[in-house]
């Protein structure tokens, strides 16, 4: 078993799972190719594709022989208990495809989200945006990285400043302009980007945007890998009331939160 106590063992993991996220990307793109992909509905009436089953089996597998003493927890998976999830110390979350909706509606603008977990938190990210050929990595001590179409480079997040605070919003489920003087002070100060899926989060480590806040239901595999992202980039991902983010929760449904980058 990898000791992932170590800096240099846990950023070893990284280039495995960059390429199994590439390798899940490329199957998504596939299907992604066709003019009427099949689409069901979960009883939450979110919507389900073929491309998110293929994407979750490539990863499953993937994960499962990289790592087999590791679980995976899965937006795909079958439930899994809490009593049974409760003692994990290591486990991977994984959302196959983060943002269906903006796969469905062909804007690129979804993701293939994996996380591996300490307990209640992040410690290794990656999100992989296959259309645009951008992926986000990092790990705990190791840093954020973008290799976009080929160029790598170290990214961090933004120092607030004293211009306007630019603000990225969700593009699917409503942008809460209307609550952005809670978390700014100064919603006439803002500057104002509509996004899709986690590359939300990865606007804000790439310093592209100051603040992300989130007020609408998440869950925890949409958020995971890229709050990893955000932290190694030098950021912060909170709670509205400013407390840690934890995961591995009896309900895995995420409070409100706001990412942030540099003071």
């Amino acid at each position: 078993m990898i000791d992932i106590n170590e800096k240099e063992e846990l950023a070893a993991l990284l280039p495995e799972v960059v390429t199994l996220a590439r390798a899940a990307g490329q199957v998504v793109m596939e299907i992604y190719g066709e003019l009427n992909p099949a689409v069901e509905y979960k009883s939450d009436h979110s919507p389900l594709t073929q491309a998110d089953l293929v994407s979750h089996h490539t990863i499953e597998k993937g994960l499962l022989r990289l790592a087999p003493y590791w679980p995976v927890l899965s937006e795909e998976s079958k439930e899994i208990p809490f009593e049974q999830r409760k003692s994990w110390e290591y486990f991977w979350l994984v959302d196959p495809i983060d943002g269906t909706k903006e796969f469905l509606k062909r804007s690129g603008e979804f993701t293939i989200n994996i996380a591996l977990m300490e307990r209640s938190a992040p410690i290794l990210g990656v999100v992989f945006a296959p259309v645009f050929d951008k992926l986000y990595y990092g790990a705990r001590g190791a840093g954020c990285w973008l290799a976009d179409r080929g160029q790598v480079s170290q990214i961090r997040t933004a120092r607030s400043g004293n211009g306007k605070t630019r603000v990225v919003v969700s593009r699917s489920h409503g942008s809460g302009e209307e609550d952005i003087g809670r978390f700014t002070g100064d919603a006439a100060n803002c500057e104002f980007v509509s996004m899709g899926s986690s590359l939300k989060f990865c606007l804000v480590a790439e310093g592209v945007a100051d603040v992300y806040p989130r007020i609408g239901p998440t869950m925890e595999w949409d958020t995971a890998a890229a709050q990893c992202l955000v932290e190694e980039a030098g950021g912060t991902v909170t709670d509205l009331e400013g407390n840690p983010m934890y995961y591995n929760k009896p309900n895995l449904l995420n409070p409100g939160f706001i990412a942030k980058g540099r003071r």
